[in-house]
């Protein structure tokens, strides 16, 4: 299943989200592949940390971009992070991949789907592939959600974040649902709350439950933590001797199991 937790609005916690339920999964036993398509890079560099704790040296040739424009298989790229665990990495020449597409002499149809089809030969090979983008609209984003199969809706409470939600949902509805029939549908909204159970957290989480549905939230939710920061500076450490790294990988392991009974998926 291919999968991307967005949003338009930035910082809504989107590439940290992806990583460690990534990271969940692969501990739980299902093959796991990470696809950076924000050209920002951000998920790479986390990954790219994580795997340098091993004192091994990662060089990142080819890019996303390049094994795209170049028609090469996407299996070229990858880099492997743990047991499970894999990382297709990008780089900021994928700031060009909209520019390039519009180049093509392709279809509508044909540009919105083209990362989709570079995808296909990749998913007999893992349980899950996660798709990280930017919290923009774009040609690039639209080919991101065009290949996934569900997407998780990520909702800072904050009311910009909830806005965003809103507007984001509109757009997928009116301009790849309608207009380019995308099969993609919604697993949830996954609240991540800015300073655990403030007034104003519960008030967005209240407004979010009555205009999504109960049912479409999430039960589990991600609070905002330092220890996350910290793995931006570090990569993902799994200490189970430190409070912190346990309460922190204990959280997102409640939430990648719920999104595996969401899916209906087999346990390991």
């Amino acid at each position: 299943m291919i999968i991307s937790c967005a949003n338009e609005k930035g910082g809504s916690g989107k590439t940290s989200t992806t990583a460690l339920l990534g990271w969940e999964l692969a501990s739980l036993g299902y093959k796991v592949l990470l696809v950076d398509c924000d050209p920002q890079s951000n998920l790479t560099d986390l990954m790219i940390k994580t795997k340098s704790q091993e004192n091994t040296e990662i060089t990142i040739d080819p890019s996303l971009f390049a094994l795209l424009i170049n028609n090469r298989n996407l299996k070229d790229g990858i880099i492997d992070i743990k047991d499970n665990l894999s990382l297709l990495p990008v780089a900021s020449d994928m700031n060009l991949f909209s520019r390039w597409l519009d180049k093509q002499d392709l279809s509508e149809k044909e540009k919105v789907t083209y990362l989709k089809n570079a995808l296909n030969n990749l998913k007999d090979d893992y349980d899950f592939i996660f798709l990280d983008v930017s919290p923009t609209m774009s040609l690039t984003n639209d080919n991101v959600f065009m290949a996934c199969d569900w997407l998780v809706i990520m909702l800072q409470t904050q009311q910009r974040s909830l806005l965003g939600a809103k507007s984001f949902l509109e757009y997928l509805q009116t301009n790849l649902i309608n207009t380019f029939d995308s099969k993609v549908d919604i697993l949830g909204i996954l609240p991540v709350l800015t300073k655990g159970q403030s007034k104003i957290d519960n008030s967005i989480l209240k407004t979010a439950i009555t205009d999504f549905g109960e049912g479409n939230m999430f039960n589990n939710v991600i609070t905002a933590m330092e220890r996350v920061k910290r793995y931006d500076l570090t990569g993902i450490t799994e200490d189970h001797k430190n409070v912190w790294d346990k309460a922190t990988h204990s959280v997102y392991t409640a939430v990648a199991k719920e999104l595996i009974n969401r899916l209906g998926v087999d346990n390991k």
